[in-house]
């Protein structure tokens, strides 16, 4: 079974009780992210700064890889 990104980012600090002190939110919140899968959009970059798991990694829908964004004429 592939572990979610949230789960993994949890690992990547220590716990999910790490991940939720790291953060600023109860580890119940963190718990329930790590069941369903899925990480609120207000919490991708402070999970992304505590656990070093890319924003693309934690939610693709709203951070496309860099490959894929256009980038500006220079």
């Amino acid at each position: 079974m592939t572990q979610n990104a949230a789960t993994k980012a949890a690992q990547a600090v220590g716990s999910q009780s790490a991940l939720a002190r790291a953060i600023g939110c109860s580890p119940q919140f963190v718990q329930q992210m790590c069941a369903k899968g899925r990480i609120p959009a207000e919490r991708v970059l402070a999970i992304e700064s505590a656990s070093g798991i890319s924003r693309h990694e934690l939610r693709p829908d709203l951070y496309p890889e860099e490959s894929a964004v256009e980038k500006p004429a220079a």
